[in-house]
């Protein structure tokens, strides 16, 4: 029964990881697309706060339950689609943590924005492109570490 209740806590993790950062990154862009200050203001502090309730909290659960789930199984680390599939979690995180700084400095800008009244500043348009620019690895890697867990095969 272990092994099944864990799987499916690793399975929901992996759902909320890819979920909210597909999620965010969607409404992020379009309210980016708006140029209205207050929708990104809004979209910005919801980003940061869908992270903290969801992704923080997937992201820590994965890699325990998947070592958790290694070790039921007897399955050596330098299994391939193992110890990949561990090496891609760490390029995601890698890439994602960068991300979600530039995401609580965005929310920052956006609503000092909105409060005083003015436009964006370009800094918050140069965080935006880079932001963009980290989920595309952070987000194909995490794809890629998802079709290694189901189908049990490397992809190098």
């Amino acid at each position: 029964m272990l092994p099944l209740v864990l799987k499916t806590i690793h399975i929901l993790g992996a759902v909320l990881f890819l979920g909210t950062g597909l999620g965010s990154a969607y409404y992020k862009l379009r309210a980016g697309l708006s140029k209205d200050v207050a929708v990104i203001a809004w979209c910005d502090r919801e980003v940061v706060r869908a992270d903290w309730l969801f992704t923080v909290p997937a992201g820590l659960t994965m890699p325990v339950t998947g070592l958790w789930l290694v070790d039921l199984y007897k399955l050596p680390l330098h299994t391939p689609w193992v110890w990949q599939g561990l090496a891609g979690y760490a390029v995601a995180g890698i890439t994602w943590l960068p991300a979600a700084y530039l995401q609580v400095r965005m929310r920052a800008l956006s609503a000092a924005a909105q409060r005083d009244g003015t436009p964006l500043p370009p800094a918050w348009h140069r965080m935006q492109r880079t932001w963009a620019l980290l989920g595309v690895p952070s987000f194909s890697v995490t794809l890629a570490v998802v079709w290694m867990m189901v189908s049990k095969q490397a992809v190098l």
